[in-house]
């Protein structure tokens, strides 16, 4: 018999099946990552997402309401999201909710309608859209949403077609974006989506027959990518400071004059505009070279609070902006517990995520409050941070995520929290955080302070040697599994035969005649081999002041900072 509408308890089991299929595949999703390093790929940082969703509304009972499941979906979507794409798919997953908030059951025009307003939160999510992407996918699945749901309502016929058409948007993907058609793979984002929705889909009797493997196959035939270009591409920069902050009001009947004011000045100073206002707060997100002129036009409109300006020119990768979730529409029982007085707290706090018993003495003497286990294979997720964050009483928190993707889920958890002054300092690597906290000064105010964090991590460069996971060819360079990478600052410099071989091409690479270096060897590396590596320095470079100890951390043989 069709099904022509979605009840609370159909929703629950789609979303259940969804995660399900999803973590079946991720693998294979994984696969296609066209880096050879090991890292949170793609399809884990997924499935961990969805995971900690389904996680939640396994929790409800059968007969909760349709808004109920997907407010709580959301929700544990945007505690678990891990990595980019996982912060991606947490925004779709709250623009679907929203949509459906106020339904009992939905038909194929309440699902198409929510699926456009998930692409929509997504798309002004993201500071800088890119085409060929999971949003392509997700934009392309609502438009064909749209298009059929007046002409179906059996919701089998319905995933049936709409699933067919993603599958043909991503099969296009590969000739969207450079490093996708060189490699000759599909994205991997929008084959986990597809991934999810045909596991929702299966519980409506919808068979839609892919071979998944189609693909994946092509990620074991990589062909030349070059990396160094598409950095260069995305460091031309006309407006250097990425400004952005929450403004409290209390809206009245002049205030969608006073937000298409703001629009229009914003739009004379800057470019990758973005202003998302609800009933009590507005979110405003802005590249400009006058942060001061645009803090204070919205002044005009109340409070502001969490402000942020960075340099961008210091930055390789394009950040997220995030949502402020009202905290009213939250389940009650997910409410930020037992916040503390502003007269209990101390100045600063300081949370570092980080992996190996050498770095955790390391910033344990650095007075770190929090240290939360993670890193380049073992991303953590937002709601790590956010009850890091709810176990500290300060009225300045700093979060250093020592790790290019985890500063997304960073971000995230800092809009989760009670606490009004949470700053995530984008380092990305550990000696970027090390530095960072080297140059604090508790004396100095909070600007002053974030000015530092800036200076100190544009000082470092980090070498990072470990072991390919893939066949593969970047450049010039022909990449076995198992051969020893040696990366500066998150480009392959040179491809070695050994660790031992590959720590000495870095030093060679990265030390000039001034400066101070720090190696710290990992968990598979012998005391007896980080002696000989502590011999060679000095006989080789006697000029060098120098240390070598123990990190501990996984997946990286050495790390090297010099400053």
């Amino acid at each position: 018999m069709a099904a022509n509408t979605i009840n609370g308890s159909l929703l629950r089991k789609m979303i259940l099946k969804a995660s399900e299929s999803l973590n079946d595949n991720k693998d294979a999703i994984d696969s296609l990552n066209v880096f050879p390093v090991p890292d949170g790929d793609t399809g884990t940082n997924m499935s961990l997402t969805v995971l900690n969703a389904a996680r939640e509304v396994a929790r409800l009972p059968e007969d909760c309401s349709v808004p109920e499941i997907a407010q709580t979906a959301s929700f544990g979507a945007l505690k678990g999201a891990r990595g980019n794409s996982g912060v991606i798919l947490s925004q779709l997953f709250r623009g679907f909710a929203k949509e459906l908030e106020n339904k009992t059951s939905v038909c194929t025009s309440d699902i198409a309608n929510a699926f456009k307003r998930a692409t929509d939160t997504a798309y002004k999510a993201v500071m800088k859209p890119k085409e060929g992407t999971i949003l392509t996918v997700a934009r392309e699945i609502a438009a064909k949403a749209l298009e059929i749901c007046s002409v179906t309502t059996d919701f089998s016929k319905f995933a049936g077609i709409v699933l067919e058409h993603g599958y043909a948007t991503l099969e296009k993907t590969k000739d969207m974006l450079p490093i996708l058609k060189q490699a000759n793979v599909v994205d991997a984002g929008g084959l986990g989506l597809l991934c999810l929705l045909k596991g929702a889909a299966s519980c409506l009797e919808s068979e839609v027959v892919v071979d998944i493997s189609k693909f994946t196959s092509a990620a074991d035939s990589k062909t030349e990518v070059d990396f160094s270009k598409l950095a260069q591409a995305d460091e031309n920069i006309e407006f250097a400071y990425c400004t952005e902050f929450f403004v409290n009001y209390e809206k009245n009947e002049s205030f969608d004059k006073k937000e298409d004011d703001m629009k229009a000045f914003l739009d004379k100073i800057g470019d990758s505009i973005v202003v998302v206002a609800d009933d009590t707060m507005m979110k405003i997100h802005v590249h400009t070279n006058a942060p001061g002129a645009i803090l204070e036009k919205a002044i005009d409109f109340g409070y502001l609070s969490n402000i942020k300006i960075e340099n961008m020119r210091l930055q390789h990768n394009e950040k997220i902006s995030f949502l402020k979730e009202d905290e009213d529409a939250l389940p009650k029982s997910k409410q930020p517990a037992n916040y503390v007085h502003t007269d209990e707290l101390k100045d600063y706090a300081f949370i570092a995520v980080s992996s190996g018993e050498g770095f955790r003495t390391i910033f344990e003497s650095l007075n770190i409050d929090e240290i939360i286990e993670g890193g380049q294979t073992l991303n953590p997720s937002a709601e790590a941070f956010v009850d890091a964050i709810e176990r500290i009483a300060a009225k300045h928190i700093f979060i250093f995520p020592n790790n290019k993707n985890i500063i997304l889920a960073a971000e995230q958890a800092s809009t989760l929290c009670k606490r009004g002054s949470v700053h995530v300092v984008p380092t990305k690597s550990i000696p970027q955080g090390i530095n960072a906290l080297l140059n604090f000064v508790y004396e100095d105010d909070l600007d002053s302070n974030l000015h530092r964090f800036e200076e100190s991590i544009a000082e470092v460069k980090t070498g990072q040697i470990t072991s390919a996971v893939r066949d593969t060819v970047l450049g010039d360079k022909q990449i076995k599994k198992g051969d020893t990478l040696c990366i500066i600052d998150g480009d392959i410099a040179e491809v070695a035969q050994s660790p031992e071989n590959g720590v000495k091409a870095l030093l060679r690479t990265m030390l000039d005649d001034s400066g101070y270096l720090n190696v710290y060897f990992g968990e598979n590396v012998s005391s007896g081999s980080a002696e000989e590596l502590e011999n060679y320095i000095s006989e080789n470079y006697p000029d060098i002041e120098f240390e070598v100890a123990s990190g501990g951390q996984p997946v990286y043989d050495y790390i090297i900072s010099v400053i």
